[in-house]
């Protein structure tokens, strides 16, 4: 069987077409963060510079929510490598990771909460475990609050 071979044009245009925002996962986890009455913001810029955009986010509460592909991110349980140039994209993967790994490091640095969801994971769970977090956040925040006093 003859292998067919891309040129360098085919195969810019193929992964032109890869989407980066609205995925499939990230669809699906919004619907059942929406489902439990939660409401958020989407594809929101946590930092600035260097720009970096959370999936999901509550910027009130500062909690930033990432669905990671499995292949872009190297999945360690669904990752694939690919066999044709193998290296370009062992270093491209890696370098998602380190970017993943110093986004959360800077994010909580600020203060921010990171949650980081595989997009192989159910969007029923993930959702609950955001829940969760929310209600955690907020009870802080209202505990903090009674601690103040009105100025008068």
């Amino acid at each position: 069987m003859a292998r067919i071979v891309s040129s360098p044009l085919a195969t810019s245009r193929r992964m032109a077409k890869v989407r980066q925002k609205g995925t499939d996962a990230e669809i699906a986890l919004r619907r059942e963060i929406y489902r439990i009455g939660l409401r958020y913001r989407v594809d929101y810029a946590v930092l600035k510079k260097p720009r970096r955009v959370a999936d999901v986010a509550f910027p009130g509460l500062r909690i930033a929510i990432f669905v990671d592909g499995c292949f872009w991110h190297g999945c360690p349980e669904h990752a694939t490598w690919p066999k044709r140039n193998a290296e370009f994209w062992q270093q491209k993967i890696e370098a998602n990771r380190l970017r993943d790994v110093d986004t959360n490091e800077r994010l909580c640095a600020l203060g921010w909460t990171v949650l980081r969801f595989w997009e192989h994971e159910s969007p029923t769970e993930a959702a609950a475990t955001v829940a969760k977090m929310v209600a955690k956040v907020r009870s802080k925040h209202c505990a903090s609050r009674k601690g103040l006093k009105k100025h008068e």
